[in-house]
């Protein structure tokens, strides 16, 4: 059926071999198609215009013979040829010992439940930043819940993550992600506080701390009085606590993804010595007569019913949630205590530089943004020293004479 000559010629009963010249190279290509006169007559049509493409410069090997072995040897760059969804499962493989292990587990659930079910069998060269912002624009359907911006730009930094180290690696001419982040409007949910800080009451802290146990109030009463993390809080151990100097030693943490391992807070400001306020020394001063002859050095805080440290922040929620209720303050999420933290400082006329280095950021802006409702009131007389340095007696003078 097919004929020497033709570049078309039959080679099974279920296959022919197409023959043709790219790029000064002789390239032999298997296609599948049951033998025939009326099949050779197309396939010889079809070559006639692959030809064509070649002279013009516009042929696509990848598009023509997709599973070609050819295509490493003619493509411009790697990532013409190789998958996201390879690519992303040996990036996270080399992640898997390069970051976190907490890092590691929100990266694997971005990747495997999100990128590679939607965009695994495009091109990795093929990814580019409309197909990725068009797809979370309508991420949501595929979501229980909405997803907000802060888990949009969760995601985008992983795979914004994964494009740089293919740039660096020169599988990539161009990362679509670099320097842009796609963003929603974000709408208030009925039913739900304008933002996420909900610090608790004086009268709602002390009714808090009466329906729990010592040990539980100890860790309770450290969170209200240092801001610490939950994670933060867990890993402590009782050579990070510092009564003579009076400061409490910030190296480690422990997620809920690390499952029980210490890791190193996540920036460099969250590596940091907190002041230990009074009603914090108060606090600690009862958890070492519970837990610090224990063994050598060992955790400042354990759960009352294994004596064993507390492995995340799911033991703690089950604790807090029922003192909550004994309480009968109205439920908010324990790290609700590093937002009190914050407002008692700054409503009491703390700096907020101050506040920010014993929260663990490494400036003040979050802390202007996100408590900066409380700043106002740390000193009703704002704004007085100002007046009375720069304004000079002349413009007093002329407000006393209603000029």
């Amino acid at each position: 059926m097919g004929r020497i000559g033709t570049g078309v010629v039959e080679i099974s009963d279920s296959s022919y071999e197409i023959s043709f010249t790219y790029r000064g190279v002789r390239c032999r290509e298997r296609y599948k198609a049951k033998p025939s006169k009326a099949n050779t007559r197309k396939l010889i049509q079809w070559r006639a215009g692959l030809l064509d493409d070649i002279e013009k410069g516009v042929f696509d090997y990848a598009a023509a013979f997709p599973n070609s072995k050819n295509l490493a040897r003619f493509a411009d760059q790697p990532g013409d040829i190789l998958t996201v969804e390879k690519y992303f499962d040996t990036w996270l493989t080399r992640k898997k010992v390069e970051v976190k292990a907490s890092t590691y587990v929100g990266y694997y659930g971005i990747v495997n439940r999100l990128v590679i079910p939607k965009f695994g069998k495009v091109a990795l060269s093929d990814l580019k930043r409309a197909a990725i912002r068009d797809w979370l624009a309508t991420i949501d359907s595929a979501s229980k819940r909405p997803v907000t911006n802060k888990r949009l730009s969760n995601i985008q930094s992983c795979i914004r993550s994964a494009l740089a180290d293919a740039l660096d690696d020169e599988i990539i001419d161009a990362n679509p992600l670099a320097g842009y982040t796609y963003s929603r409007i974000e709408r208030p949910v009925e039913g739900q506080p304008d933002d996420d800080v909900d610090p608790f009451t004086p009268d709602e802290q002390a009714a808090i701390l009466t329906k729990m146990r010592p040990t539980e109030r100890a860790l309770v009463q450290v969170f209200l009085w240092t801001g610490l993390r939950t994670s933060e809080a867990t890993a402590l151990n009782w050579s990070d606590i510092d009564f003579i100097g009076g400061f409490i030693r910030v190296r480690r943490a422990i997620t809920r993804e690390a499952k029980g391992v210490a890791e190193l807070p996540k920036t460099t400001a969250g590596r940091r010595d907190v002041k230990m306020l009074d009603p914090a020394r108060t606090a600690l001063l009862e958890q070492k007569a519970l837990t610090f002859m224990a063994e050598l050095d060992g955790p400042v805080f354990v759960n009352p019913t294994t004596r064993q440290r507390y492995s995340g922040s799911t033991q703690i929620w089950r604790v807090w949630q029922t003192a909550l209720k004994h309480a009968g303050v109205r439920y908010r999420r324990p790290y609700q205590t590093r937002h009190t933290y914050a407002s008692m400082m700054l409503s009491a006329g703390e700096h907020p530089m101050w506040v920010a280095k014993q929260m663990g950021h490494a400036d003040w802006t979050m802390i202007a943004r996100v408590y900066g409702r409380w700043m106002p009131s740390a000193d009703t007389s704002a704004g007085s020293k100002a007046v009375e340095m720069f304004s000079g007696t002349s413009l007093s003078k002329r407000a006393k004479n209603g000029r």
